[in-house]
């Protein structure tokens, strides 16, 4: 499974995904995920040993829904997933830096990334599984969780959209400098996947880039349950 995971990340046309990532801060990708991959993920929700904590979004005022952080050694396709993904995003990133004049770099590779990220006391791991029911929905919000993080993470959807449940687009809103705030609504079907900024993203104006920021969430679901599988790279305190 997880040398088929590399197979499929790596045949992405990445020349294709990089200039969707410039040009408008996110890019939608094709199925990653079989089904039978997204039915594992759905039947480990249920589980308690893979996590180290459940919120409760209703509690916090975070939405109407539940998510699970899951606790370290990841299951084995999460941890294929992040390898698989952070080196191209990875280039991205370092070429967003430069566009806003920027010295510092990320690493070529996750590890050492998260090493960079234990010694600010980042240790614990921020990949979750979301579940949303009729009425839930995440209020828009931002995945920092520390002084360090990476600029790009992922989001999958794990079961069929218009057959198991209705509404729960992901939106993201761009707050565009001494501008009104720009919105975008992407659907997803089962097993695809939507990389978006963590915090802001450059655009290019008259006098060179500059940046907007970026905020996500979910809209309400209107029938039926909502599953995700969210992959973030960067660790927690």
């Amino acid at each position: 499974m997880v040398q088929d995971i590399q197979t499929r990340v790596k045949s992405l046309n990445w020349e294709c995904i990089q200039n969707e990532l410039d040009a408008q801060g996110f890019a939608k990708l094709s199925p990653i995920l079989t089904k039978d991959e997204c039915d594992y993920f759905m039947e480990l929700y249920s589980e308690e040993e893979p996590y180290r904590t459940t919120i409760n979004m209703t509690r916090y005022r975070f939405g109407n829904g539940e998510y699970k952080y899951f606790s370290y050694p990841l299951p084995e396709i999460i941890r294929s997933l992040r390898e698989s993904f952070y080196p191209e995003l990875a280039k991205t990133a370092n070429r967003w830096l430069g566009y806003l004049k920027k010295s510092e770099q990320y690493p070529d590779n996750l590890q050492d990334f998260l090493e960079k990220c234990e010694e600010h006391e980042q240790t614990r791991p921020t990949t979750l599984i979301l579940k949303y029911e009729k009425g839930g929905f995440n209020c828009l919000h931002q995945d920092l969780y520390g002084d360090v993080f990476f600029p790009f993470q992922i989001v999958f959807i794990l079961n069929q959209r218009d057959k198991d449940f209705c509404g729960g687009e992901s939106l993201l809103v761009e707050q565009i400098p001494r501008a009104q705030s720009r919105g975008h609504v992407i659907t997803l079907e089962q097993g695809c996947a939507l990389i978006f900024p963590t915090n802001h993203r450059p655009a290019l104006g008259k006098k060179g880039y500059y940046k907007n920021t970026v905020r996500h969430g979910v809209s309400t679901v209107t029938s039926g349950e909502r599953y995700g599988l969210g992959i973030i790279f960067h660790d927690s305190k």
